[in-house]
C-alpha cells in the first residue's frame, strides 16, 4: 500500500512539475511574444508611480494580456524598481519585455506633450502640441506670442507636468539680437546671455532642451553647431571663389539667406553675387542696407528711403565695394552650401517675378525688362 501511495505521490509531483514548467513556458511566451495592442498608444508614467499601477494601466488600454505576467517579468529581470517617469510611445503588438525595457531604460520621452518655442524673422511663437500616437503626428493645443498679452491658462497647466518636453527652433535668417531678445521670453530657460553672439554664429535648427537650461548654454550649442557646419562645408568648397576665408563665406551666405526663400534658387542667387565680386561690380543688395539701418534689431517695417540707399555705411552695398564687414543674419546650412558651391552662370542681376521667386538676367537690358514686368505686376495687384 505504501508503495502505491509513494508511486501516486511521485506521479502527482511529476505532473505538477510538468504543469509548472508548462506555465513558465507559456508565461515566457506571453512576456516576450507579440502583444495584443492594435493601435499605438502614449503611455504616461507619473513621477512616483510603480509597476503595479503601470501594468494595470497597460492592461486597461489593451497593450498587455496580463498585468501579473508583466510585473513578474519585470521582477525576474530586476527592472521592477527602475521605473522612469515620462511619456512613452508604445507601438502596436509591442511585447511586454520591450515595454518594460522602454519604461525603465530612461532617456527622453518619446510621445506626449511638447513645447516648441519658434523664433522667426518677424515674430516668435510658443507652440504647445501633442503627439497623436495613431498617426504619429503632432496636434496643436495652443499657440501664442509670449511677448504679447497674457500667457494662456492651458500653457501654465500643461507646463506644470514633469514629462513635458521643450524645444527651441530658430528660423533661417534670424539675427543674433533677435535670438537673444526672444530667448528672454522663454520662461522654461534660466540665466542671462552676457554678450551678444557674433552675427552669423548661430545655427538655425531645432534644439531639444531641458527645463531650466541656462540660455548661455543653449547659445553655446548654437555657436558650436554653426562652427561645425562651416568647417565641414568650407572643406568641400568650389575652387576659385572670390573670397579667401570662411568668415567671408558666411557674409555671402547671410546675403543669400535674406535674398531668397526659394530653396532651388539659392545657388543661382549666390552665383549672381560671386559673378559681381569677380568682376568688381558692387553687390547692390537691399538686405545689407536694411541691416545697416536696423543693426539687426528687428524688421525695418517699411521700404528703404532714397537717402538710406545713398548714405555711406559699412553695410550699404550700393556705395561700398565688395562684401560688408560681417554677416547680416544667421544663415542656414543650405545657404552656406550655396555660397561655397554656387551655380556656374553668367547672371549679374535678379528681381522678383511675382511668384515668390526671381527672374535672373545676364545683361542690364534684360534685367530692365524683368523689372518692368515686376512693376506691372505690382501695379495690377495694387488695383485689387
Amino acid at each position: 500500500m505504501w508503495r502505491n501511495l509513494a508511486s501516486n505521490a511521485l506521479t502527482l509531483f511529476i505532473a505538477l512539475l510538468l504543469l509548472a514548467g508548462g506555465l513558465v513556458i507559456w508565461g515566457k511566451g506571453q512576456y516576450t511574444g507579440p502583444g495584443p495592442l492594435e493601435e499605438a498608444i502614449c503611455l504616461r508614467v507619473e513621477s512616483g508611480s510603480n509597476m503595479r499601477r503601470v501594468s494595470e494601466d497597460l492592461a486597461a488600454q489593451g497593450a498587455i494580456s496580463s498585468a501579473a505576467i508583466f510585473r513578474a517579468g519585470a521582477d525576474y529581470t530586476d527592472k521592477a524598481d527602475q521605473l522612469k517617469a515620462g511619456s512613452f510611445l508604445v507601438q502596436p503588438y509591442a511585447p511586454m519585455a520591450d515595454i518594460v525595457d522602454q519604461i525603465t531604460r530612461g532617456g527622453r520621452s518619446t510621445c506626449g506633450t511638447e513645447v516648441n518655442f519658434r523664433i522667426g524673422i518677424l515674430s516668435a511663437e510658443m507652440q504647445v502640441r501633442e503627439l497623436d500616437p495613431a498617426t504619429n503626428r503632432y496636434v496643436e493645443i495652443v499657440a501664442f506670442d509670449p511677448g504679447v498679452g497674457e500667457v494662456p491658462a492651458e500653457y501654465t497647466e500643461i507646463t506644470g507636468r514633469p514629462d513635458v518636453r521643450y524645444r527651441v527652433t530658430l528660423a533661417e535668417g534670424v539675427t543674433s539680437w533677435q535670438v537673444v531678445e526672444e530667448l528672454k521670453q522663454a520662461e522654461f530657460l534660466s540665466g542671462e546671455v552676457a554678450a551678444l553672439p557674433a552675427e552669423g554664429a548661430l545655427a538655425p535648427d531645432s534644439y531639444e532642451v531641458a527645463r531650466g537650461l541656462e540660455r548661455a548654454v543653449l547659445i553655446g550649442r548654437m555657436e558650436e553647431n554653426q562652427a561645425q557646419i562651416l568647417a565641414e562645408l568650407w572643406q568641400a568648397r568650389a575652387e576659385g571663389l572670390p573670397f579667401d576665408t570662411p568668415e567671408e563665406a558666411m557674409v555671402l551666405a547671410s546675403i543669400v539667406e535674406k535674398e531668397t526663400g526659394v530653396p532651388e534658387e539659392r545657388r543661382q542667387v549666390a552665383s549672381v553675387f560671386v559673378n559681381r565680386l569677380e568682376r568688381g561690380i558692387r553687390l547692390q543688395t537691399d538686405p545689407t542696407v536694411i541691416y545697416g539701418v536696423t543693426n539687426g534689431q528687428g524688421a525695418l517695417g517699411r521700404g528703404l528711403r532714397q537717402s538710406e540707399l545713398r548714405r555711406e555705411t559699412p553695410y550699404n552695398t550700393y556705395v561700398i565695394d565688395g562684401l560688408p564687414p560681417t554677416p547680416i543674419a544667421n544663415p542656414g546650412r543650405a545657404s552656406i552650401e550655396a555660397a561655397l558651391n554656387p551655380d556656374a552662370t553668367d547672371y549679374l542681376y535678379f528681381v522678383a517675378d511675382g511668384t515668390g521667386g526671381h527672374a535672373f538676367a545676364e545683361t542690364l537690358a534684360e534685367h530692365n525688362e524683368n523689372v518692368a514686368r515686376w512693376r506691372a505686376i505690382e501695379a495690377e495687384r495694387a488695383k485689387q
